[in-house]
């Protein structure tokens, strides 16, 4: 269902490798503005992002799910990563994304790209959820052309923001 590569007029989607970790240790990983709302901390070091990669190089082999590297396309440099998850004809999708490149309108292209192609290739639903104050994620959704379905109350503990469970919204794209 997923190819080891898509890409757009301004980016490419693509297989993680180990050389990846520096950028995005740089780029993202250790800022705490970007990993707000994420489900885990703002890394300490190089080391962290290399096992975390190492992670989604073996998700690769074993299908459990595809993680990308978003790499603009002139610079072949990693700005952020989304992520494929499919659960039988459901797909959910993570993303992250550095701060430098947020309001460009980056995410929405790379979740347009990602979603069409599962959308494609079997899946009859993808979705994603994001915390109900994360207003940039929601836009970046609604942009990618994925309707608000609900709020899902108490549903996510974001570390960064609150050891409880804490309300999302709910969008999703089908065919």
């Amino acid at each position: 269902m997923f190819p080891d590569q898509i890409s757009t007029s301004r980016l490419t989607l693509r297989r993680p490798v180990e050389a990846d970790a520096r950028d995005i240790f740089i780029a993202y990983a250790q800022d705490p503005l970007v990993c707000r709302y994420l489900l885990w901390r703002p890394h300490t070091s190089e080391n962290t992002v290399r096992e975390f990669l190492g992670i989604c190089i073996a998700a690769w082999e074993t299908g459990a799910k595809f993680p990308y590297v978003i790499a603009d396309a002139s610079t072949s440099r990693a700005i952020g990563i989304i992520e494929a998850r499919p659960k039988g004809h459901t797909v959910d999708l993570g993303y992250v994304l550095a701060r430098s490149h947020w309001g460009q309108g980056f995410m929405p292209e790379a979740i347009t790209a990602l979603a069409g192609k599962a959308l494609e290739h079997g899946a009859f639903r993808v979705q994603a959820f994001c915390d109900a104050e994360n207003v940039p994620s929601q836009r970046a959704l609604e942009k990618a052309g994925f309707t608000r379905e609900g709020r899902l109350e108490r549903y996510m503990i974001h570390p960064n923001v609150s050891p409880e469970p804490r309300d999302c919204f709910m969008y999703a794209k089908c065919r």
